[in-house]
């Protein structure tokens, strides 16, 4: 199948970076794979950590409310892979078929090619990808935009009121 996703800075380059902790400079361990039920928490982590930032028109309770929803609902309902650094998950996708339920990346670690690590390797078994973003969420609309997805309608979220958009992309973009 075609890769979905531009071309871009290559995971193995990801895998060759060298990490520096209080001063040291330490070679790191980058890998994605599947995740487990021990990656609970960090993923947990990861997911807030990105949503306060790229969400800042939510509010908390919405947060509360989406916590429960995606511990006891959609990671449980999901693929999800994991992108860990050093033993650490410092991203994941969730996939439902062809549907990306969410991608995160804590902070820290965006911008550094691991969102399009994820989603590469997502779409690297699919014909294509689709997904829903809060039309407010310029953090993920420019992420989205930059990997090729393009925008395929729009709508309301029944949770919050706000307006949503639905993108899509697929082999066509490889």
């Amino acid at each position: 199948m075609s890769r979905l996703g531009a071309k871009s800075e290559s995971f193995g380059t990801i895998l060759q970076r060298a990490e520096t902790f209080d001063g040291v400079v330490c070679d790191t361990r980058c890998v994605i794979r599947p995740y487990t039920d021990d990656d609970v928490g960090e993923v947990l982590d990861a997911w807030y950590l990105a949503s306060v930032e790229a969400h800042s028109f939510l509010n908390e309770s919405f947060f509360d409310a989406e916590r429960g929803r995606l511990s006891d609902l959609w990671l449980p309902g999901s693929d999800t892979s994991v992108f860990e650094v050093g033993g650490r998950v410092v991203g994941f996708v969730s996939m439902v078929g062809n549907e990306v339920g969410g991608i995160f990346v804590t902070p820290e670690r965006q911008g550094q090619g691991i969102g399009r690590a994820l989603l590469d390797h997502v779409a690297a078994t699919r014909r294509y990808l689709e997904l829903e973003v809060f039309e407010a969420n310029t953090i993920g609309r420019r992420f989205y935009d930059a990997y090729g997805f393009r925008v395929r309608g729009e709508g309301i979220e029944r949770d919050t009121g706000l307006p949503i958009l639905r993108l899509r992309i697929d082999g066509s973009h490889a």
